[in-house]
């Protein structure tokens, strides 16, 4: 029986010269309620089971030469629509199956443009649609927003728009957040006990948006507009010096990105929804069997350290067969060459200490692919012969670095590297880049981004610690998976951490670590720390290298923003559980019922009992359980706790 949960109300009320109409969108469950109304503004507002939690709030577009979609409007047709699918992903990041059921609203403006809205289960999206003929510039978007008082934010304040997006989500009362306050996307708003996430999808020949407060609790959007001049510092700032007065030019039949709300009372179901790729576009490729998700022993992070060999480590033939040698042993599919393999400015200028033919040789002898690093204004300039020269050598994959920016430009840059590196079977992994909007589904060699936080920090910063950790999940992770790379095996408290560049550590305890690698989603995961040190720690380097990269289903047991965090993510019959805390102590007990009848083994890796005072401390166990059991595991302050429960 198909279902509608829509009410259009025949009242209309003239203001002015327009006549305004309402409109009314549910979700499925009923549980989410859209008010739309169209006049003079269009206007919406969301309400959770009757209570009001954001808007009203505008949407419109500014045309060059004086024209704006969506003021001063009137419908002349509007249509619903109810849907329920079931979506297979080429590469699951959360699910092999993801159930796809909205209602849409339609409503066809007399400017050419249309407004459409989709309630779902977790939240709501609306974009615009324009069916005009030629082309169209775009000087501005309006997308303005309130909430109710006491509204509290987890704000990714940004400084401007050159921007790598790794940031520290601020929590803040949103009132206190003002027009001075630019922010990235994806940022979090409370408002009354329910969680709005805002970000977008199906970004494509058209900026970012962004953020700023208004001092009253409410948020306008903002975009960076299209680029006029630009100066390039080294082989990689390219800094935009002027601006045009408009912040796209497109054609004028096409979809405009969603503006989307993931919406739940639970702070678990902000991980669960994959909203972010349901919006997004289909997938583009014919062909995709060549796609092969996986993990990669990276070699920036450790700063090439290795040790206990008869050669000079560093950027060197000799030290990456080390490394191809590690993934080899371990069943790690993939080892990066980043920074240092070529002359920077000249992808062909290979660095003398390099024979790359014979990497690429002996990588392919040992099953163990190679991915290239890139500066990404490098890689512009030589696109298709590089592409082409790294197709001969055997590379399997691209790592772009060091975009930091999303105006129109450049995210159409985006969208031709991964087309074209699909012409040539490459994966792609963006670094350097604002957050997924999709492209997973769309181009799905597109594996991984960056735009968070991650790691890497620790090398001079504290900042990506434990209560970072149990806050991302639920922020930046919303909108797809992360290159965070984890993995370090020399891990400290917070009293003994100092940045180290070229020894680096990890706050927080071993345990936390191995759990990063259940909680945080990437298709293409790092192995972040030296191999040298992963052979002194053969029982956790093993179970790291193990952990599946793609899941069959993802379900969050506990779950608190910036506390903690505990995801159940199953691979065929094996379920893996990861947990984390922030710098306090916590004990749970786990309820196993989500198990299939049966009998499993649990083999787990929790702190040690002197995990607070040397982090690195964990103990190995091995139990049996049932889907009738349930676990009792605890975490010591910045700690962890992870499992593999395997059928018996």
């Amino acid at each position: 029986m198909r279902r509608f949960f829509f009410l259009v109300l025949a009242t209309a009320v003239l203001s002015g010269m327009v006549t305004a109409r309402d409109y009314t969108l549910l979700s499925p469950d009923k549980k989410i309620e859209v008010r739309i109304n169209v006049g003079t503004t269009v206007n919406y507002s969301v309400y959770y089971q009757g209570t009001l939690i954001m808007g009203p709030g505008e949407a419109a577009m500014e045309l060059a030469g004086g024209k704006t979609a969506g003021r001063n409007e009137t419908v002349t047709r509007s249509t619903t629509r109810y849907v329920n699918s079931i979506v297979k992903p080429v590469v699951p990041h959360k699910n092999a199956l993801v159930k796809d059921e909205y209602n849409m609203l339609s409503l066809r403006l007399k400017s050419g443009f249309s407004l459409v809205f989709r309630a779902f289960d977790d939240g709501v999206a609306y974009r615009f649609e324009s069916a005009l003929k030629g082309d169209l510039t775009v000087t501005n978007e309006f997308a303005t927003l309130s909430f109710p008082e006491g509204t509290g934010a987890w704000y990714p304040l940004e400084e401007s728009y050159m921007s790598h997006n790794e940031r520290t989500y601020l929590k803040a009362s949103l009132d206190t957040i003002g027009s001075s306050h630019l922010a990235s996307l994806p940022a979090l708003f409370v408002s009354g006990g329910i969680n709005i996430l805002l970000t977008e999808s199906d970004l494509e020949d058209y900026p970012g948006m962004w953020i700023r407060g208004n001092d009253k609790g409410g948020i306008t959007g903002v975009w960076p507009a299209y680029p006029a001049a630009e100066r390039l510092r080294g082989d990689r700032n390219l800094l935009v010096t002027e601006r045009k007065d408009y912040i796209a030019e497109t054609r004028g039949t096409r979809t405009f990105p969603w503006r989307a709300f993931i919406i739940t009372p639970d702070d678990g179901g902000l991980i669960e929804s994959d909203m972010v790729f349901r919006l997004a576009p289909e997938c583009r490729l014919s062909d995709t069997e060549w796609i092969k998700p996986g993990k990669v022993a990276w070699d920036w992070f450790n700063y090439n350290n290795i040790y206990g060999v008869d050669f000079r480590a560093g950027l060197n033939t000799e030290t990456y067969k080390y490394f191809i040698d590690f993934a080899s042993e371990h069943g790690i599919e993939y080892i990066i060459l980043d920074e240092g393999w070529y002359k920077l400015g000249n992808l062909f200028d290979i660095s003398p200490s390099f024979d790359l033919p014979e990497l690429f040789s002996y990588a392919e002898s040992k099953n163990v692919s190679i991915i290239l690093w890139v500066v990404w204004k490098t890689f512009y300039d030589q696109m298709d012969e590089a592409l082409e020269k790294f197709s001969e050598w055997g590379a399997k994959g691209i790592k772009v670095d060091f975009m930091q920016r999303d105006d129109q430009w450049m995210v159409n840059f985006y969208h031709e590297t991964a087309i074209k590196a699909a012409e040539y079977k490459m994966l792609v992994n963006f670094h350097g880049s604002y957050k997924p909007v999709g492209m997973i589904r769309t181009y799905p060699n597109v594996l991984t981004s960056e735009g968070v936080k991650g790691l890497e920090h620790c090398k001079w910063s504290d900042e990506a610690d434990p209560e970072h950790n149990v806050t991302i999940p639920f922020t930046r992770m919303v909108a797809g998976p992360m290159d965070y790379t984890p993995g370090a095996m020399v891990n400290m408290d917070r009293l003994s951490f100092k940045p180290m560049f070229n020894r680096p550590a990890s706050l927080g305890t071993r345990a936390h670590q191995m759990a990063l690698y259940v909680v945080f989603e990437s298709p293409l995961q790092m192995l972040a720390d030296n191999p040298s040190n992963y052979k002194r720690e053969p029982e956790c380097t093993s179970f790291m290298s193990q952990v599946p990269v793609v899941w069959d289903e993802t379900k969050v047991l506990e779950a608190a923003i910036g506390d903690y965090v505990i995801i159940a993510r199953r691979s065929g019959k094996e379920w893996y559980i990861g947990a984390l805390t922030d710098w306090t102590g916590r004990e749970f007990s786990l309820d196993l019922s989500f198990l299939s009848p049966g009998s499993y083994t649990v083999t787990s890796f929790s702190d040690g009992i002197n995990a607070d005072r040397y982090a690195s401390d964990y103990k190995k166990g091995v139990s049996t359980v049932s889907e009738k059991s349930t676990l009792d595991i605890k975490l010591a302050p910045g700690g962890g706790w992870v499992a593999r429960i395997s059928p018996k």
